[in-house]
Parts: structure tokens; sequence; C-alpha cells
């Protein structure tokens, strides 16, 4: 069981980790909390944002749209490594996923494979968006892919988690690809060496 670090921990973790990070309005206090619990955490999920445009990217996943709104997740990674914060709490980024995902993420083993939808992913994940094309085409810049190897080894360190807590969506709820355009097994190897 482990509880949410505080906003101001976030912040101070992303930066000590070596980040570029942009607070992006009252994102400390933006969230999706009125529909629910946000934690006990497990685990960071990784996404990719089929856009392109780092200010409309940031926007979009700040304010979201008509038919699933704001915040998308709590930091927007863009091409050129900056974190966005755009929101903090519970955010609607991971949707239903699977059970047997999240008791894999929990017990820190291999991931099974995710054939279900049946469980709160909103609930128990930190959620980062990064700008991509999301076609498998789209090129991930290193100093990107660097961005995402800190942003997830600073909330695995404070809590005391391996690599094995980060997970794609595509891992966690059946249908999704994202990301895409390179293997979470060599995200979580990049952050295992960070971690050391």
């Amino acid at each position: 069981m482990a509880s949410p670090m505080s906003a101001g921990g976030f912040l101070a973790g992303l930066r000590a980790e070596g980040l570029t990070v942009v607070e992006v309005g009252d994102w400390e206090h933006h969230n999706r909390n009125h529909k629910g619990p946000w934690g006990p955490v497990h685990g960071v999920m990784i996404h990719h944002t089929v856009t392109k445009g780092s200010a409309r990217t940031v926007q979009l996943c700040r304010d979201g749209y008509e038919d699933l709104p704001g915040p998308l997740c709590h930091g927007v990674i863009t091409k050129n490594g900056t974190v966005h914060l755009v929101g903090y709490g519970r955010a609607n980024h991971a949707g239903l996923g699977d059970d047997d995902v999240l008791r894999a993420v929990i017990a820190e083993k291999a991931l099974p494979h995710d054939n279900e939808a049946n469980t709160d992913g909103n609930r128990h994940f930190y959620g980062f968006e990064c700008e991509n094309l999301g076609d498998g085409q789209d090129p991930w810049p290193e100093v990107q892919l660097d961005a995402i190897e800190r942003a997830a080894a600073a909330i695995c360190r404070h809590h005391g988690w391996t690599e094995r807590s980060v997970i794609g969506h595509l891992e966690w709820q059946p249908g999704k690809v994202d990301p895409r355009g390179f293997t979470m097994a060599s995200m979580r190897q990049r952050i295992r060496d960070r971690l050391k």
C-alpha cells in the first residue's frame, strides 16, 4: 500500500532526477478526485498522445475533450524532454484494465497478458503522456526517452519500487497499443540501470 506523493514531493523528485519541469496553471489541484479516490498507488503508466505540436499536446492533456475531461495524465513529456505538469490526483489516463496485471505490478513480477478490463487504473497509477503520433514511424528523440526514464525512476525511487512497477498502457488494457515505437522491456531496463 503506497500513498501518493505530495504534489510538492512529486515536483521535487522530478527535478532531483535532473528533469526540466514546467508547471501548467494550478496543476496541483487539477484532478478528477470527485469521481473516486486516488490511491493507493502501485505504479507508473506510460502512454503516447497521438498528437503533434507540444503546445497543443499539453493543452489537450490538461483540458481533455468532450467525452474525456482532463487532466488526461499527471505529466506530459514533450519531444524536447520537458515534463509539463498538468494535473495531480486522479486523472483520466489508465481507464479499466486487468486485475491480474495490477497484482503482478504490486508483486513486481513478470506481467501476464492483459485480457480483462475490470479494474480502475486511474486510481492506482501515475500517468505520463508522451508526445508522439503513435504510428510507429514518428521518432522518439533520445532526450525524450531519457526524460521518460528519469520521470519513472523518480517515482520508483520515492516509493522504493523497482522498474517492474512501470508499465505501458498496452500492458494494462486490452486493445491499447501505446506507447508505440519503443518497447517497455527496453524502457524498464533503462529505469533499472538508473535506479542502481
